[in-house]
Parts: C-alpha cells; structure tokens; sequence
C-alpha cells in the first residue's frame, strides 16, 4: 500500500519533471537570440534578459522533486555508500524525516507571507523595462516546497515499505 501511495505521488513530480524540462531548451534558444539582436543588430531588451532568469528559476526550482525522483541529486556518501539496501533507507529515512520534511515545512512557512504580499499587490518588474510579473518568480518558492515535499514524502514511504520487506 505504502508504494502505491509513492507511485501517486511520484507522477506529481515525473510530470512536472518532463514538462519544465524543455525550459532548458527555450532558455538557450531565447539567450542565442539576446546574442544575436544585441551584436548583430545592436538592439537589447530588458524583458528578454529577465525571461532567462525567469526560465531558469522555474527550471530549477520545479525540477527539484524530479531530480529527487530519479535520484540525481548530490548525497555526501559518509552515511551511505558502504551500506546494504536496509541500511540506506534507514539512512535516507533519517534524513528526509529530520532534515528535509522540516527545512521545506519551514520554507513554506517563512516564504508564505512574502510571497502572499507580492501576488496581493501584483508585484512588477525587477528592472525597469524587465518582466512586469517578479510575483511569479517569488511563487516558485513554494511551489519548490511542495514539490519537494511530496517527493520527501514519496520516498520516505518507499523507504518505509524497503524497511518493513526486509524484517
């Protein structure tokens, strides 16, 4: 039951893995264009200069859970390369139940009013000229939380269920 529960939460993250992924795509295409108007044709804009950064953000930022999904994130190995199987979900157990849950709780908690304020009030630009939609940017912190959150969640249960199959 417990990784049926995990598969659930895991499509959560695999498809928004594959959707942002193409974001990689269009931020290269988008700065080989800025590289191309600003020095063959001597025109810039500042909006074109934030879509990148916003891209990116989004990119990172929502990609999170994914790379968490298919284990591609960085681990310091002192507490986990030499262990069995049982032993690394207990390891990954221990850190997503007293590092990782309470860190993206917290994040959550702390980022909510601000980023609350900004979308309240539609908050603009960064730069004068740039993305009239910074409210946007602040929102993917929580989304990052959450997304983050439910792949926590998603492989701790899975540890849980690696931990009770081997008693």
């Amino acid at each position: 039951m417990m990784r049926d529960w995990a598969e659930r939460l895991d499509a959560v993250n695999r498809w928004c893995g594959l959707t942002v992924r193409w974001l990689a795509l269009a931020m290269v295409l988008l700065q080989f264009a800025i590289v191309v108007m600003r020095y063959l044709f001597g025109v810039s804009f500042v909006f074109l200069g934030e879509g990148v950064l916003y891209m990116h953000a989004a990119l990172f930022m929502l990609g999170a859970g994914y790379t968490l999904l298919v284990d591609e994130h960085v681990r310091v190995d002192i507490f986990y390369s030499r262990r069995d199987e049982k032993g690394r979900a207990r390891v990954n157990a221990a850190g997503a139940l007293l590092l990782l849950i309470p860190a993206l709780v917290l994040i959550l908690w702390v980022s909510w009013p601000y980023v609350r304020n900004s979308a309240v009030i539609l908050e603009g630009a960064i730069s004068v000229g740039g993305i009239p939609a910074s409210f946007l940017l602040k929102g993917l912190i929580p989304a990052f939380s959450l997304l983050l959150l439910i792949q926590a969640i998603a492989c701790l249960l899975r540890d849980l269920a690696r931990l009770e199959r081997r008693k």
